[in-house]
């Protein structure tokens, strides 16, 4: 069985010191997602966090990119930073009559992130992914939970969320709770601990961990450095991968993702 299709992105593509440092000097501002999507495989758009984004914006960004590109979206702060989770329904739903399956195929993994406080109630919880529809609009769906508190290292959260096809985002190189118990036909990985001092965000050993890491979930195994809460093996055949260089050293995430792609790819 072939391994995973491995995709490796960053946050956004947007941010003005990667102008003149990952994007050519002169490279006109309206130019750059067509240029990110050249040099990178996925980007993660945290935008859909803070608020509802337009149809045509969905598809001004499906038209800028090339075949095979993949846009992961946040999934909106309205439907997780709420008490009782099992009441988001009405935000999810906005959430996907915004625009989203413009992406058509292209719209990657939907990531539903919780704030550090957000404990881990095994009844609100399975409510709340009860909530997540599996298509819209005849466009399939697939959703990872990013929690941040360590009530979620449990076998009970794991057992939920491979039950219903979930990926458990790994944040990784961060103080944020990190579990890399492969759940779902995906695996989905934030990486933020990039430095500014190193040219390519990470040490070459780094960049050689991070490419190995991806290859062990591209088969379906959690990294053995990265804890898995549960021994259970991956229920289904992993089909992607997605590794996003996020935060740290924000300015030398693009070289640092494309230097982990330039890895996998020998």
């Amino acid at each position: 069985m072939a391994e995973a299709a491995i995709r490796v992105g960053i946050g956004g593509w947007v941010f003005d010191p990667w102008r003149g440092t990952f994007y050519p000097d002169g490279l006109a501002q309206k130019r750059e997602l067509e240029y990110a999507a050249s040099k990178l495989a996925t980007i993660e758009i945290n935008g859909t966090y803070y608020g509802s984004q337009k149809p045509d914006s969905f598809r001004k960004w499906y038209a800028e990119t090339p075949e095979g590109f993949v846009f992961s979206l946040k999934g909106p702060r309205f439907a997780t930073n709420r008490r009782v989770l099992a009441e988001a329904g009405p935000s999810i739903g906005k959430f996907f009559e915004s625009g989203v399956t413009e992406l058509k195929e292209k719209l990657g993994p939907i990531n539903w992130q919780f704030a550090g406080t957000k404990k881990f109630d095994p009844d609100d919880f399975a409510a709340f992914l009860d909530l997540l529809p599996e298509s819209h609009n005849g466009v399939a769906l697939r959703h990872a939970v990013e929690v941040r508190n360590d009530s979620f290292k449990s076998k009970d959260f794991i057992d939920l969320v491979t039950a219903r096809g979930v990926a458990v985002v790994t944040a990784a190189d961060s103080d944020y709770t990190q579990i890399g118990d492969v759940t779902a036909p995906f695996v989905y990985a934030r990486i933020m601990g990039t430095d500014e001092k190193e040219k390519l965000g990470y040490s070459k050993k780094a960049l050689d961990a991070w490419a190995a890491r991806a290859t062990d979930w591209a088969k379906g195994k959690a990294p053995k450095d990265i804890g898995a809460v549960s021994a259970k093996k991956a229920q289904a055949p992993v089909k992607d991968v997605f590794l996003y260089v996020i935060s740290g050293a924000k300015v030398r995430n693009p070289l640092a993702a494309m230097a982990i792609a330039d890895r996998l790819k020998g």
